[in-house]
């Protein structure tokens, strides 16, 4: 293993920890109270001394900020001429418009080191060969951080990018990779277009997954349904990762897959409940993130929307770093279904048990009495009655209360799912908002 891929401060006890991030927010308030006119502008509003935030708890006496706020004053967050930005990046916009991220040429050798590090935790090395299997193109930042931590790591990159299975199983046969990085729901495309075509896809190349977008475990940290199936069919060894566009930082599992390991050299991370206050290990709490690091565009306190647990126990694998647990769902996307709250990725769990369930998309949308609804439009090759019985007890079972159940073709699902320009499949359709 290269160990400057291995950095030494993820395996120092807390307290030291602790204090390099803190001597990093210190230049961090001093950068952005110069460049960001955001910041500037939002640290004179609220008589903000930076000189008195001199701890991680210190960081409270700021604001946090929002994907609304971004959007609406994109340009104030940028800290550079126009002239040093390398790269545009769009945020895939999962709750509304996207936004639009401008990186320097240091932002990107910081985005190649995260990658580096990232599948270093995930018994990278320069020997590997990766697939992958996502876009490059289209203002997308993970295809662009994966080619350039690949490179930075010294191992070997095929771009295949996303869908067309008969091309991905033909590179395979080629190339002979030994890792995809992919979503991990189209491994299972993958091992129906190769059952289908004769394919020993169990004898292939193909020793690990890197996943993206997708959650593979539950908030036990066992694997959901969507992994154990992969599994059952293809025990190749299946690694989850979580990121964003704006935190341009990944946590990825090491092979304890036992949760996301945290990168303390590039950003600070807080856990908050709805009144923005801290929620305590173990719970669950918004992912609020502090970038470290990055010239372009730095974020202090912005809230990712995503919902987490963490756990600051140190892990087998010799890191000491606080671990990420599954996101089990968007803070926009809770649904209160007669008086039950939950998140999608519930939902998805359990039609993903469901064998003669294709594919599906969920809807949500407010009735007369201002309440939640909730439809589970599944693709199934023949509606029967006695199927909606089945979902909706499989739904009964698990959460007691029961959505509005209406079948489609598997074919008219999908084109719903992947819309000409998608970067992932669109499982969760949000009609709360919208007019009436």
């Amino acid at each position: 293993m290269n160990s400057s891929f291995f950095p030494g401060i993820e395996t120092r006890p807390a307290g030291v920890i602790k204090e390099f991030q803190e001597e990093a927010l210190k230049d961090l308030l001093l950068y952005v109270s110069t460049h960001s006119p955001y910041y500037s502008r939002l640290f004179k509003e609220h008589a903000i001394d930076i000189a008195r935030i001199r701890t991680l708890e210190d960081l409270a006496q700021i604001p946090v900020t929002d994907k609304g706020q971004l959007q609406q004053f994109n340009d104030d967050f940028i800290c550079v001429p126009r002239n040093r930005i390398i790269d545009y990046i769009t945020s895939s916009g999962t709750m509304g418009d996207p936004v639009t991220v401008a990186m320097t040429d240091s932002d990107l050798d910081r985005l190649a080191y995260n990658e580096a590090i990232s599948f270093t935790c995930a018994g990278g090395s320069a020997d590997d060969v990766y697939q992958l299997m996502t876009t490059i193109d289209r203002r997308f930042m993970a295809g662009l951080a994966y080619f350039l931590g690949i490179r930075m790591l010294g191992a070997s990159i095929v771009r295949v990018g996303n869908g067309l299975p008969e091309l991905q199983w033909d590179t395979i046969s080629r190339i002979r990779p030994n890792a995809i990085i992919v979503v991990p729901s189209f491994i299972l495309k993958l091992i129906e277009y190769a059952e289908q075509k004769g394919i020993d896809y169990c004898s292939s190349s193909i020793r690990k997954a890197i996943c993206i977008g997708e959650p593979l475990r539950n908030p036990d940290l066992k694997l959901n349904t969507l992994g154990r199936r992969i599994q059952e069919k293809w025990p190749i060894q299946l690694f989850s990762t979580y990121a964003s566009t704006e935190m341009a930082t990944t946590f990825t599992e090491c092979s304890e897959g036992k949760g996301g390991h945290h990168h303390p050299e590039l950003i600070i991370v807080e856990f908050l409940d709805d009144h923005d206050e801290p929620v305590g290990e173990g719970q669950t709490g918004e992912v609020t993130i502090t970038t470290l690091g990055i010239k372009g565009m730095p974020l202090l306190r912005f809230k990712t929307g995503d919902i987490c647990s963490h756990t600051t126990e140190p892990c087998a694998c010799g890191r000491t770093t606080m671990r990420l647990g599954p996101v089990i769902g968007r803070r926009k996307q809770m649904i209160k279904l007669r008086g039950t709250s939950l998140y999608p990725p519930a939902l998805y769990d359990i039609l993903d048990n469901i064998p003669y369930v294709q594919n599906y998309f969920i809807e949500v949308y407010t009735n007369a009495i201002g309440t939640d609804e909730v439809i589970v439009n599944a693709g199934v090759y023949q509606a029967e009655p006695r199927l909606e019985t089945d979902i909706k007890d499989h739904f009964r079972a698990r959460l007691r209360v029961v959505p509005e159940v209406r079948f489609m073709k598997p074919e008219e699902i999908r084109s719903v799912q992947f819309p000409e320009g998608a970067r992932k499949p669109v499982k969760f359709i949000d009609k709360r908002n919208s007019p009436t």
